[in-house]
């Protein structure tokens, strides 16, 4: 399987996918454990929650589970949250802690996913930036995340509906994030700004302002639009239908920035 699908538009907004995907070459699963092989830890259905909200915008999305390899974590190693709770380039834990390898990949079996799956995908996020950059002046990643709303591991308490990280305020113009933020804070949805989710390493990879390319994360709580956040993790269409209007604005509103972000 192609480790990326990549759907090209002519707007100048890029969806970027990397947790959505499910597929684990059989060597792989072969060395998860029974935890592991559930696939809990996948952002669930976000090509469905995001599917025809904005004309005209880039998909990119990745079809391998992180648990193969993390596409929005640094290939380096080096950790997002240093100090906090989190999980890497390769997971060894589960969003609980909790095992998820029977045998756990050693250095030469990260690198060869690295080339496979984590290289290509950037690649793909990269290609597609400069066209989109090439032919608007700018580029608008947003980077696609959903995430269960309750995991003490990760952090306390309930995780807010939507999760708007811009590494505080370094990947973005403010326009951008203010515009979705202004969307959010009129939704009924609870929201944050720069919380527990700040933004992951492919929004503060490619989110470079100065130079025509902003990138901003939306992590939202799969409480609002999952029918419960256990196995089998349904799809709700009641839900989802409350939620995917408050999507599409926050993406055309942050779409029709561009003229003026080009300037």
């Amino acid at each position: 399987m192609t480790p990326v699908i990549v759907m090209p538009g002519d707007g100048p907004v890029i969806l970027g996918m990397p947790h959505g995907g499910l597929h684990v070459p059989a060597a792989v699963a072969a060395s998860l454990n029974a935890n592991g092989r559930q696939l809990a830890d996948t952002d669930w259905h976000i090509v469905q929650l995001y599917g025809g909200l904005l004309p005209g915008v880039t998909t990119v999305r990745a079809t391998f589970h992180r648990y193969v390899i993390d596409a929005n974590r640094d290939p380096s190693g080096h950790s997002l949250y240093p100090g906090q709770n989190t999980t890497g380039l390769v997971p060894i834990t589960d969003f609980d802690g909790a095992a998820i390898w029977a045998h756990i990949p050693d250095e030469t079996e990260i690198l060869r996913r690295i080339n496979t799956f984590h290289g290509p995908y950037h690649a793909a996020i990269q290609a597609e930036i400069d066209r989109v950059k090439a032919r608007h002046g700018v580029a608008i990643l947003y980077d696609c995340h959903s995430i269960r709303s309750r995991i003490p591991f990760l952090f306390d308490g309930e995780l807010p509906v939507l999760n708007i990280g811009t590494d505080n305020g370094t990947t973005c113009d403010p326009q951008i994030a203010d515009a979705a933020r202004a969307v959010a804070a009129a939704s009924g949805f609870t929201h944050v700004v720069n919380g527990r989710f700040r933004g992951g390493w492919t929004t503060r990879h490619y989110g470079r302002p100065e130079t025509g390319v902003h990138a901003i994360q939306m992590e939202i709580a799969q409480s609002a639009y999952l029918e419960t956040e256990a196995p089998p993790f349904a799809f709700s269409e009641a839900k989802a239908a409350n939620l995917r209007p408050v999507l599409a604005s926050i993406l055309n509103r942050i779409s029709a920035l561009a003229p003026e972000l080009s300037r």
